[in-house]
């Protein structure tokens, strides 16, 4: 495990009570409905005016590696590459001397964008990782096919995460029918292949669109208390609930590779883009929190990408709030206005972009 990986996350955790303690009060209210990921909840006012999750963007160690895995393995394709630098980076990252590589990957209508420090690059994701550590996060690609889409993973030898393909059984109500399979990429960030029923799942997943893997459905974040991290996403940033799930049994044991897996699962969406779900582990309580220094640069670093209507006035409201803040001004301005990091209850980053300032 890397330096700075193996500490207690105070700040996580002085942070996480605080949410906690904002939103024990919202858990009544939760509204439960069939997770097909198209019902949605009556959303209250909100700080921001979300206009659509743009992208999920993720820390790599070697572009050109992750470029090959990306578009040959999953068949995503490269849409932008870019290079990075200044002090509008810096103030946005937070890292000092960063130069960055920034690669667009399309597949269907969702994009993956990839990040490479060239400098000031940061540390590994420990070995260790498990999918109920609160630093998890993926993105589940939608599959035509279950079986071909594993049969295609173990001909390039991926690495597994999960047994092997699960089918979520009629005991889960809400996510029966649904087949799963968990792996990782060449620096170990996990990933998820999807497979909807006909019952479950948006209308266009069942389009007949061609290929074998679709899309970017969702990405799914762990979380330690699910009604603090209601309070941030639904009623902060005014996504809206799309469906809840209580998971359990073997083949969510063996999905998440984790014994005895017990979960609550809960899903929203923004007007438009991929969703957000969050992965509240009932059991086992042993998962670790996100660690207290991480930055962008490290390979466990994940970013939602939420755009705004005003970037200005959610970020005052935001900082008022209390929610903590990455970016850090840029040298002889007030402070990033169009393009801005912040942290979730429990360190999960999105990253909130102006309308007039998407790049």
């Amino acid at each position: 495990m890397s330096p700075g990986f193996n500490t207690i996350a105070t700040r996580a955790l002085v942070v996480g009570s605080l949410w906690l303690a904002l939103g024990l009060r919202l858990a009544a209210a939760q509204a439960t409905s069939p997770w097909n990921g198209m019902g949605v909840s009556n959303r209250p006012q909100s700080m921001v005016a979300p206009v659509a999750i743009v992208r999920v963007g993720l820390t790599v160690g070697d572009m050109d590696r992750s470029i090959d895995f990306y578009t040959r393995v999953l068949t995503f394709r490269v849409v932008a590459d870019t290079e990075l630098v200044g002090p509008a980076l810096e103030a946005r990252t937070g890292v000092f001397g960063a130069r960055v590589r920034r690669v667009n990957l399309q597949l269907g209508t969702e994009t993956l964008e990839l990040s490479e420090y060239l400098a000031s690059s940061g540390r590994p994701a420990p070995i260790d990782s498990r999918s109920n550590d609160r630093w998890f996060q993926h993105v589940a690609i939608i599959v035509s096919n279950m079986d071909s889409a594993y049969r295609r993973l173990r001909s390039f030898h991926v690495r597994q995460s999960s047994t092997g393909p699960q089918l979520l059984p009629a005991t889960i109500p809400n996510a029966a029918g649904i087949s799963a399979f968990y792996f990782r990429d060449p620096d170990g960030h996990p990933l998820e292949i999807l497979h909807f029923p006909p019952d479950k799942g948006a209308a266009r997943w069942h389009a007949g669109a061609p290929g074998l893997f679709l899309g970017i459905d969702h990405s799914a974040i762990v979380v330690n208390n699910t009604a603090a991290s209601l309070h941030f996403y639904r009623d902060l940033l005014g996504l809206t609930v799309a469906g809840q799930s209580h998971n359990f049994g073997t083949e969510q044991a063996h999905l998440n590779n984790v014994e005895g897996t017990d979960l609550q699962i809960t899903g929203l969406r923004a007007p438009a883009g991929p969703g957000v779900e969050f992965l509240q582990y009932l059991s086992p309580r042993d998962g670790r929190p996100y660690p207290s220094d991480e930055r962008p640069n490290d390979l466990v670093h994940w970013q939602t990408e939420l755009v705004v209507t005003d970037a200005v006035a959610a970020m005052a409201r935001l900082r008022a709030a209390g929610v903590p803040i990455v970016s850090r001004p840029e040298p002889g301005t007030s402070g990033p206005v169009t393009d801005f990091l912040i942290r979730d209850p429990d360190g999960h980053v999105v990253e909130l972009l102006g309308q007039g300032g998407l790049p």
